[in-house]
C-alpha cells in the first residue's frame, strides 16, 4: 500500500485554518503524554538492572534463554502514565518445557505476582514502574508458536526496523493516547479494541495520525490491511487465514506472521464508537478528544432525575484474576443485568467502568414500562396452564394460547434488590460475590 509523506494534518489547502489548528493541537497533546526526561531515564536505569540480573541469573542456572525488552518502551512509542509498565520476554529454547516454571524459579529472590493464563507470567512491582516477565519460546517459524507471546520478539523487531522516524513515533503516541482516551485501546475482551502493536502497524502503514483516523472513518466491513503484500488479494486472505481469526470487522495482517489477524480481537461495536469519534474529530479538531472520558455520575443523575428516569449505581466484585479475566466476566453481568432490567424497563442511558481491579461499577437511568405480557402454553396443555395461572393474576386467551398481563409498579432500585434475592445462585455461577445497590 502507497505510504503518505507523514505530517500532522493532512487536510486540503482551502481548510488552511483547520490544519493549523490541528497541528497546534497534537503539538500540544504530543507535549502532555511525552514521558519527562526524567522518568525515561528512571525507566531505563530499572530495565538495565533488571535485565544485567536476570541475565546473570540464567547463567548461573545453566538454562539455555535470553532476555528481551519488549512493549512501547522498546519500541520508543510509550506514552505518559501514572504507572509504567515495562514487559521483559525471557526466551527459553523449545527443548524447555514449563518454560512458567522455569521463570518462576529465575525470579526466585523477587517478590512477585503470578497472573493465571494460557501460560503464567510475572509482575513485579517497583513504586512507580510494574514489571512483567513474559516466558517465551524461541521459534524460527511463527507457526510453530505455541503462544501468541512467542511472536513478541519478531513484533518489536519489525517495528523497531521499520519505524525509525521520529515523528511517525511520536503519531503513534497520539494515536494510542487518542485510542485510549475514548475507550478503544485494548486487545482485552472487555475492551475489545486496537491492541498497542495494532496501532503501531496502522499509523506506520497510512503515514500518520491523521491519514490512520481518516481511513478508518470510513472503512468497509471486512477490509483487509496487508503492509507487506503477503496476499495477492482479499480472497486468499479468507482462504489462509484461521476462520475463528477472521470474525473481526477489519483484517490486519501480521507482516511477521501473514496466518495471523493482529485485528482478531477488534469488536463491531467498537470500531462503531471509533468511527464516530474519528468523525467528530475530524469536523472539530479538539484536545478534549485525547482527555480520558470520567463518568460523571452526579450530572448523570440529575439529568436522569429531569427526565423522570430512575436511576441506579452498581458496584460489583468478581472473585476473579484482575485484568482481562474480572474484566470479562464483570462485562458479561453487566450485559447479563441489562437484559434482566430490560423485561421491566426501557433503558434510556447506561454505563460500565472497570479498572483493570476486580470491581466495576455500572449505572443505569430507566422509564418503567406500562405492562408486562407474558406467554403462557396452550390451552390444551392443561398441567402447564395451572402452574402458569398459579404464578399470575390477570390473565386472558387467544389464538388458543394463556397469556398474563401484569403491572409494572415498582422502581428501578425495587426491582434490582428483588433481583437479587432471587437470583443469589446465579450471580454467585457467573463468578460476582459482591452486588451493591445504591
Amino acid at each position: 500500500m502507497e505510504k503518505r509523506k507523514n505530517n500532522f494534518s493532512s487536510f486540503p489547502r482551502k481548510n488552511l485554518g483547520k490544519r493549523k489548528n490541528v497541528n497546534l493541537i497534537l503539538e500540544e497533546v504530543l507535549e502532555n503524554i511525552n514521558p519527562s526526561k526524567e522518568e525515561m531515564e528512571s525507566m531505563k536505569r530499572v530495565v538495565d538492572d533488571f535485565k544485567n540480573s536476570i541475565d546473570k541469573r540464567i547463567k548461573e542456572m545453566k538454562i539455555n534463554a535470553e532476555v528481551f525488552v519488549g512493549g512501547s518502551f522498546a519500541k520508543k512509542t510509550i506514552i505518559r502514565k501514572d504507572v509504567y509498565d515495562i514487559d521483559f520476554f525471557i526466551r527459553f529454547d523449545k527443548k524447555h518445557k514449563d518454560i512458567s516454571e522455569l521463570t518462576r524459579n529465575i525470579l526466585s529472590n523477587y517478590k512477585k505476582k503470578e497472573v493465571k493464563g494460557s501460560r503464567n507470567y510475572f509482575v513485579i512491582d517497583k513504586g512507580h514502574f510494574f514489571i512483567e516477565i513474559v516466558p517465551v519460546l524461541k521459534v524460527s517459524n511463527p507457526r510453530k508458536s505455541e503462544n501468541v507471546t512467542d511472536l513478541s520478539y519478531s513484533h518489536v523487531n519489525y517495528i523497531k526496523k521499520k519505524i525509525k522516524n521520529p515523528k511517525i513515533l511520536d503519531e503513534i503516541k497520539i494515536a494510542k493516547a487518542f485510542c485510549h482516551a475514548n475507550g478503544c485501546y485494548g486487545a482485552e475482551s472487555y475492551i475489545k479494541g486496537f491492541s498497542g502493536y495494532a496501532i503501531e502497524l496502522l499509523v506506520y502503514n497510512y503515514g500518520g495520525f491523521i491519514n490512520f483516523i481518516k481511513a478508518f472513518e470510513k472503512i468497509q466491513s471486512k477490509s483487509v490491511v496487508d503492509i507487506e503484500k503477503h496476499y495477492k488479494n482479499k480472497n486468499e486472505v479468507f482462504m489462509d487465514i484461521n476462520a475463528s481469526k477472521l470474525h473481526s470487522p477489519v483484517i490486519l495482517v501480521d507482516p511477521t506472521f501473514k496466518g495471523r489477524n493482529a485485528l482478531a480481537a477488534l469488536s463491531y461495536e467498537t470500531l462503531e464508537k471509533f468511527k464516530k469519534v474519528c468523525k467528530e474529530f475530524l469536523k472539530n479538531p479538539s484536545k478534549k478528544f485525547f482527555e480520558e472520558k470520567k463518568l460523571d455520575l452526579e450530572k448523570i443523575e440529575i439529568q436522569a432525575k429531569k427526565k423522570k428516569l430512575d436511576f441506579v449505581l452498581l458496584k460489583c466484585e468478581t472473585d476473579k484474576q484482575e485484568g482481562d479475566i474480572a474484566g470479562t466476566k464483570l462485562l458479561k453481568f453487566y450485559n447479563h443485568l441489562t437484559s434482566e432490567i430490560d423485561k421491566y424497563f426501557d433503558v434510556k442511558s447506561r454505563g460500565f467502568e472497570y479498572k483493570n481491579e476486580k470491581t466495576a461499577r455500572y449505572y443505569f437511568a430507566a422509564k418503567r414500562k406500562k405492562e408486562i405480557i407474558f406467554n403462557g402454553p396452550m390451552i390444551k396443555q392443561e398441567e402447564n396452564v395451572k402452574n402458569f395461572k398459579k404464578k399470575h393474576k390477570s390473565i386472558f386467551y387467544k389464538s388458543g394460547k394463556i397469556y398474563a398481563r401484569e403491572k409494572v409498579n415498582f422502581s428501578l432500585k425495587e426491582f434490582l434488590i428483588n433481583w437479587k434475592k432471587k437470583n443469589r445462585e446465579q450471580i454467585r455461577s457467573m463468578s460476582v460475590i459482591e452486588m451493591e445497590i445504591s
